[in-house]
């Protein structure tokens, strides 16, 4: 697809959300208001879409299950959210706005957040999370650092997992593909006397795939991916949970092959993430006072084998190399509902210990911080001011004979201001701070590898950004949609340098300015007809109009101007349903390190994936349950594609199975 004719026809189509707003509110025997979607991620605490300030997008059950996608990484890439970066050997890492997660390990120096039930997942990897016991995610786009801290810069994703609702039920389900993959998942999910329970586990495998030119890509493939997630809890008197949740995955032998053209036939990874909370959410009879208390613990795992086979000459011994983070953290917030005002204010506090094979010294970093947060709803509640206040203290420690540290503190404000000019059709603008704290090596290492000699530098800043955007969102029945304008300014970006006496340290050198439209449309054709059956065609996009490097004047690397995904859905009353989805990643400026030294910049060329999945109920009562059949084919149109040079993926491929609700 050519991306200006894509750009043009996105813009016609925002455009056009106004007058079909206006369009529709000419009925006066429908209901004019469709948002009242209620959200968790934007101010720690439940409330409506139609209330918030923030760009907010939210994946739902619905569509998770009508997607193909395994885990949040293929999700994230078929709802176009961001800029995609996908290698073999399970590892995805997602970009929101010119920002994007860390692949490796922990999430400390990445710019996108990744949270698992509104609380930091300690990784940066999103194919570390499946989808199977998800019950929605929340996407904000934009600086969330003032409700977070460090690292959401560009943008959070909060996934979160399903909580057990109504009579006992379960599932079973089984799934074989192309490739050799075969997977099995079961499930559970409920409540009674005060308990509730969800729950799932999955086992898949996979062989090595082919890519769309015929060429087969060896060591692309997986021993075993699993996972297991659960959310339990006891209600012992009304409005106070008590919650335990975990979550485990782990993938054995994941092939990394490294480049095709230097196809590594033994190399391979392991990965694992687990994690647990134990929850306390309550809140007083009439709701005027909310509060929650979590304590969250987890590790994050990665290991790189090579064995001896493939290694140059002269290398005797097998490489392992592997890096493990170990997290710990406390979320206690309390709000006060005074009527026109909301006010909510807690404490945040975060621990981590790291080791890497690579650097002889563990590293530690501790982070508590306060925050206070405040809503007000004026001119009967159609104008809503919203601003917040977040303090974050940090010290970092490199666990060596010296025992160096190194501490920092940060003040993040926001402010936003919404407005309903109607009962269908919304206004917002605000302005918001992020940051990155420096890492706990970038400010007090001091060790040496492979001849270098690495010097932190306490005197480093943390990374930060101002953003500025407004939008326009509109809501009718079954018709949501939302156009925005955003302006960022990123400055102090930690960069390695070389000191005059040949010793590697960090300095604040980078800046950039990301600016750019934002706009997602969807609508059910169907339910303005009075039809028994669902026809919604959906679109979303970036559109970055610039991504500069102020130091260099040139575009951004790994940044595409365009990122889109469009496609649509239909179901009926007799249990059929169907998804299109097309998602489209512009070109985009990088390195290539294929090719070998000496390295040039190139552009990497824009493509189109498209995923098609069917489901079909063979039969559904209330005695014998729901059988359904499902099948799926990935690259439809068997597109060449790689969201990486040198890391082609596979050609059109076929699943189909079975599953069993009762």
């Amino acid at each position: 697809m050519n991306k200006s004719v894509s750009a043009v026809l996105l813009a016609v189509v925002m455009l056009l959300l106004p007058g079909m707003g206006q369009a529709l509110a000419s009925d006066k025997n429908q209901s004019k208001t469709k948002l009242e979607d209620i959200v968790v991620t934007v101010g720690r605490v439940a409330e409506s879409k139609k209330e918030i300030v923030n760009n907010v997008a939210v994946i739902d059950e619905q569509e998770i299950r009508m997607s193909s996608a395994r885990d949040v990484g293929d999700l994230l890439a078929q709802k176009g959210i961001g800029a995609i970066k996908k290698y073999p050997g399970n590892l995805t890492t997602i970009g929101i706005r010119g920002f994007r997660t860390d692949s490796h390990g922990n999430d400390l120096k990445g710019h996108v957040l990744i949270l698992l039930n509104g609380r930091r997942s300690g990784t940066g990897n999103v194919a570390k999370i499946m989808t199977k016991n998800v019950e929605r995610i929340e996407i904000i786009r934009g600086p969330a650092s003032v409700l977070y801290g460090s690292a959401a810069v560009g943008g959070v994703v909060n996934v979160i997992t399903r909580r057990g609702k109504g009579k006992l039920s379960a599932f079973g389900e089984g799934n074989l593909g192309s490739f050799g993959h075969e997977d099995i998942s079961a499930g559970f999910a409920g409540e009674y006397n005060g308990f509730d329970f969800s729950g799932s586990v999955t086992r898949e495998t996979e062989d090595d795939y082919t890519t769309a030119s015929g060429t087969k890509y060896h060591n692309t493939g997986f021993d075993s991916r699993e996972s297991i997630s659960m959310n339990m809890g006891y209600t012992p008197f009304p409005n106070n949970r008590i919650a335990f949740l975990y979550h485990g995955f782990n993938v054995d032998e994941a092939g990394s092959p490294s480049y095709l053209s230097q196809n590594d036939l033994d190399d391979y990874t392991d990965k694992s993430n687990y994690s647990f909370d134990i929850v306390l959410d309550g809140q007083t009879t009439d709701s005027r006072f909310v509060w929650k208390l979590k304590y969250f613990q987890g590790k994050d795992e990665d290991t790189w084998n090579d064995p001896t086979g493939s290694n140059p000459d002269g290398w005797d011994d097998a490489i392992l190399s592997e890096q493990k983070t170990e997290s710990k953290g406390i979320q206690a917030q309390i709000s006060v509902d005074l009527g026109q005002a909301l006010i909510t204010t807690g404490f945040d506090w975060a621990d981590y210990d790291i080791e890497a094979s690579w650097n002889p010294q563990k590293t530690s970093y501790d982070n508590p911080a306060g925050f206070l947060l405040g809503k007000l709803k004026l001119l009967d509640d159609r104008l809503t001011l919203s601003a917040g206040l977040r303090y974050d203290t940090y010290e970092v420690e490199v666990i060596d004979p010296a025992g160096k540290t190194a501490d920092d503190n940060h003040l993040t404000p926001n402010i936003g201001i919404s407005y309903l000019l109607t009962d269908y059709l919304k206004l917002r603008a605000g302005y918001s701070e992020a940051f990155v704290m420096p890492g706990a090596d970038q400010m007090a290492a001091a060790y040496s590898v492979f001849g270098s000699n690495y010097v932190g530098n306490p005197d480093l800043s943390p990374e930060t950004s101002k953003t500025c955007e407004g939008g326009l969102d509109v809501f009718y029945l079954s018709l949501s949609g939302s156009l925005g304008y955003f302006y960022t300014d990123f400055k102090d970006k930690i960069e390695s340098v070389t000191r005059a006496n040949g010793d590697r340290s960090w300095d604040n050198v980078g800046e950039a300015r990301i600016s750019g439209f934002e706009g997602n449309l969807s609508v059910d054709i169907g339910d303005y007809f009075g039809w028994d059956f669902e026809i919604r065609p959906f679109v979303g996009f970036t559109y970055l109009t610039e991504y500069e490097d102020r130091i260099t004047g040139a575009d951004l690397f790994e940044t595409s101007d365009l990122t889109a995904s469009y496609g649509i859905s239909v179901s009926d009353l007799n249990g059929f349903s169907a998804r299109l989805n097309f998602a489209y990643f512009g070109e985009k400026t990088i390195t290539d390190y294929e090719s070998g030294w000496p390295y040039q910049d190139i552009k990497a060329r824009d493509f189109t994936v498209a995923d098609l999945t069917i489901t079909k109920v063979l039969f559904a009562t209330d005695k014998k349950g729901r059988l359904a059949l499902n099948a799926s084919i990935n690259n439809l149109f068997d597109e060449e594609y790689e969201y990486i040079k040198g890391y082609p993926m596979p050609e059109r491929n076929f699943y189909v199975g079975m599953r069993y609700d009762f």
